[in-house]
């Protein structure tokens, strides 16, 4: 591996110059290079799996299952959308041409913006990497990751490997800090992916704007889970847990944050998800082998500081044991939280699932409005008329009905925020074209060059003009008329 360099504004900007130089050779533009580089990444994957699974049980005590199943195998998936797809992708679209420019044809060709800028997350570290780095390469263009220093072992997994098995004259990886960030937001990039927060994102929408440079942010927000009373209990509760604290102990941006249902419901909702939660993690959760750790301290004592609050620290039904030098906090639940509460007014991020209750269940539309849009909301109910007013009156990232966070492994429904959840989209295709500028190809000859687009202008051929730039075949008709 090449040694590590430190990384200044300097180190930064000669970085960015020797990928445009790569960039401006045409190199990433060819399908063969694509085409080369996924299946180099897809083999990177499959020839390291229980390096990445090692990695990610170093940094979050994630289980092996979790890595392989939302890690591993979406990112394989990803890659095999990609190659299937990518000619498809990349063929130029004909579109329909107007009166106003006959004779005519035209077309829509996607080309790579150029040399991004790829900065990922801590909770999911392979998938929120190189998701979007599959998409980027799909669309041509040359690549810089920064991971995450919060995952540290995976961090540097990534940089070994992407250095030992990429094209690393177009695809680089940069490891450290917020000294490193810095550096590379400096820099004038074609785009910048962004996976995180909003405290931070702002921040890199700011170094953005300096050079207009556009941006794609993926963050999150409370995702609500409402629960109606005509369902499958037992089912919609198990699929919660495993939305919750089977991703990664809630710490996944479309976790669900809280849950919305019925005063008189909420004791049932309870009691089933004290069943099922002893089930999945026995008597004495903190020593769950399938529940990851707290990345960190900061994050436990956030978490702690949540629960500590005087408004909330009655209302736990089940669970609320930690143990601070092992970073594992147990899944609670607290029950009729205020919502003025500390543990309401952020993400949790975290294995706590605060309940509040409303009188009746259409209620909840109005609470989960009157806070920012969040990343997901999910719905549990079998009636038709409530789905229908969920999807039309929920404004969210994604919408499920009657699960949680699966459709972040539908590669042809767009993942992303709206408003303060996030900007942009990604997966599948939205990947490519997340990556792709749509550029407008307008083809003329030489025959058919009117006389009324030229000066001297007329009244005669104002009336023309209108007729060609508007109006219909009698219109026209009816103009040249006039004017013959």
């Amino acid at each position: 591996m090449k040694d590590v360099i430190v990384f200044d504004a300097e180190a930064a900007s000669s970085l960015v110059n020797e990928l445009r130089v790569t960039f401006a050779s045409g190199k990433t533009r060819s399908y063969a290079w694509r085409v080369s580089q996924l299946t180099t990444l897809s083999n990177l994957i499959d020839d390291h799996e229980q390096q990445i699974i090692d990695a990610l049980r170093t940094d979050l005590a994630k289980p092996p299952l979790e890595t392989v199943a939302y890690e591993i195998a979406m990112l394989k998936n990803s890659c095999h959308v990609a190659l299937k797809e990518l000619k498809h992708w990349m063929t130029s679209e004909k579109v329909k041409t107007s009166l106003a420019s006959f004779p005519s044809s035209a077309e829509i060709v996607t080309e790579p913006l150029g040399v991004v800028l790829i900065i990922s997350a801590w909770n999911y570290p392979i998938l929120l990497s190189l998701d979007p780095v599959i998409g980027a390469i799909a669309a041509g263009n040359a690549v810089v990751l920064k991971p995450s220093e919060i995952s540290p072992a995976t961090s540097s997994l990534l940089a070994k490997l992407l250095w030992e098995y990429m094209d690393n004259s177009s695809i680089r990886v940069v490891e450290g800090a917020v000294d490193e960030t810095s550096a590379l937001l400096q820099q004038k990039w074609d785009k910048i992916f962004y996976t995180g927060n909003g405290r931070v994102a702002r921040v890199v929408m700011a170094a953005a704007a300096k050079h207009l440079t556009p941006v794609v942010l993926e963050l999150g927000g409370k995702s609500p889970v409402v629960v109606d009373s005509n369902i499958n209990l037992k089912v919609a509760t198990r699929r919660i847990i495993a939305g919750k604290w089977g991703s990664n102990n809630g710490q996944a941006c479309i976790s669900p944050d809280y849950i919305i249902t019925t005063k008189e419901y909420a004791p049932k909702l309870v009691d089933a998800l004290k069943t099922e939660l002893e089930a999945f993690y026995g008597k004495n959760p903190l020593d769950s082998k399938d529940l990851s750790r707290i990345v960190n301290s900061n994050h436990f004592a956030r978490l702690t500081k949540l629960l500590d609050d005087d408004k909330v620290s009655g209302k736990i039904v089940y669970g609320g044991e930690k143990d601070e030098s092992k970073l594992r906090i147990a899944p609670t639940v607290l029950l009729d939280i205020p919502r003025d509460s500390l543990i309401m007014s952020e993400e949790i991020f975290g294995p706590l699932l605060p309940i509040i209750t409303v009188d009746k269940l259409e209620e909840s539309f109005d609470v989960i409005n009157s806070a920012p849009k969040p990343l997901a909301a999910y719905i549990f109910t079998n009636n038709k008329a409530l789905k229908e007013q969920f999807v039309t009156t929920v404004s969210a990232g994604g919408l499920v009905v009657n699960d949680t966070a699966l459709h972040l492994a539908v590669h042809t429904l767009p993942f992303g925020g709206v408003g303060e959840s996030g900007v942009g989209a990604y997966h599948g295709k939205f990947s490519f074209d997340a990556f792709s500028h749509k550029k407008a190809v307008l083809y003329r000859g030489f025959i058919g060059d009117a006389s009324i687009r030229y000066p001297p202008y007329t009244n005669t051929k104002m009336r023309l003009l209108k007729a060609l730039l508007g109006g219909g075949i009698l219109d026209i008709i009816r103009a040249l008329f006039r004017w013959s």
